[in-house]
C-alpha cells in the first residue's frame, strides 16, 4: 500500500466525521468546522455529491484539505448515483482510493443484490474479491459493510463478520437495530463479542427506534471507529452522534478495562 494515513492497528477508536453535501463547497465547510470540533478522521459519502463535482481535480482537492487524516468514502446505490450499475460504482470507489482516500467501503452485495447486503452468489463474491485486489492495488483499505437493518442475534452478526472478513476485507461494517431496551443492551453484548472473535477492526451499529446507547458506547466494547456528523442538517445520517459531544466522552471516559491504578 502507499504511504498513507490508515484505520488500521489504531489504539483508540477514530472520531469520524461523516460529509454528505451536494456541492465540494458545502462538503469543505464540514471538513473545516470538523477539524476544530476534533475529528481524527473524515467519511466522505460520495452518493451524495452531484456527479458534475467528481473531476480528478475537485476530488483531489477536496481530500487534500483534510490535512494527512485518513479519509472512508462510501459509493452507494441510490442518492446522486441512481441509475448508475455496481460496476460503475465499484470503479468509483477505485478511483477515489486513487485521488487520495484512504478506506473504501464495498457493500456485501456488490454485484447482486441481497435483502441483508451480503450476496452468497459465487460469481458475485468472486467480483468482490477481484475489487477488493484492485483496492488494495491502488494504495487502500477495504471496508465491507451489510446494512441488515433489523435486530439481528450475536450467531448471525458474527456469520456475516467472518464472511466479510474472508472475502478479504480490512475492517468489517455491519449494521442491524434495536427498536426496545432488551436489543439495544444486546447489540451491546453482541459488539463485546465481536471484539473478543475478531482478529480485524470491526464497526458494529445499528438504527431503529433505540439505538443512542449503542452509537454512543460501542467504541467502549471495541468499535475501532465512531459514526459523526459535525451538525444536523437535511442530508445527515440523523442517528450519527455531534462530533464535539463524542470527543468530549472519548476523551473522558476511562474504557480500557486492563488498565488500572
Amino acid at each position: 500500500m502507499q504511504n498513507k494515513p490508515t484505520f488500521l492497528n489504531q489504539s483508540r477508536p477514530l472520531l469520524t466525521c461523516m460529509i454528505q453535501a451536494r456541492t465540494p463547497a458545502d462538503a469543505m465547510l464540514t471538513i473545516r468546522n470538523a477539524a476544530f470540533d476534533g475529528c481524527d478522521a473524515y467519511g466522505f459519502q460520495q452518493c451524495q455529491m452531484e456527479r458534475q463535482y467528481r473531476d480528478d481535480k475537485t476530488m483531489r482537492n477536496l481530500f487534500a484539505q483534510m490535512c494527512g487524516k485518513p479519509v472512508y468514502v462510501t459509493n452507494y446505490r441510490g442518492a446522486q448515483n441512481q441509475g448508475m450499475t455496481d460496476d460503475e460504482l465499484a470503479d468509483g470507489l477505485v478511483t477515489l482510493i486513487r485521488q487520495g482516500a484512504t478506506l473504501a467501503d464495498v457493500i456485501g452485495d456488490f454485484f447482486c443484490p441481497d435483502p441483508i447486503q451480503l450476496t452468497m452468489d459465487p460469481g458475485a463474491v468472486d467480483k468482490q474479491r477481484r475489487l477488493i485486489d484492485r483496492i488494495h492495488e491502488a494504495g487502500g483499505e477495504v471496508l465491507m459493510s451489510s446494512h441488515v437493518l433489523k435486530y439481528t442475534p450475536a450467531e448471525e452478526v458474527l456469520r456475516i463478520a467472518f464472511e466479510q472478513k474472508k472475502r478479504g476485507a480490512d475492517v468489517v461494517k455491519i449494521v442491524t437495530a434495536g427498536n426496545s431496551d432488551e436489543e439495544e443492551l444486546d447489540n451491546l453484548r453482541t459488539t463485546q463479542l465481536l471484539a473478543g472473535e475478531l482478529d480485524i477492526p470491526f464497526l458494529f451499529l445499528s438504527g431503529g427506534t433505540h439505538n443512542k446507547r449503542h452509537r454512543t458506547l460501542g467504541f467502549a466494547f471495541g468499535c475501532n471507529m465512531i459514526l459523526c456528523v459535525d451538525r444536523y442538517d437535511s442530508l445527515s445520517t440523523q442517528s450519527q452522534p455531534l462530533l464535539h459531544a463524542m470527543r468530549k466522552i472519548v476523551d473522558h471516559l476511562d474504557y480500557y478495562p486492563n488498565i488500572r491504578p
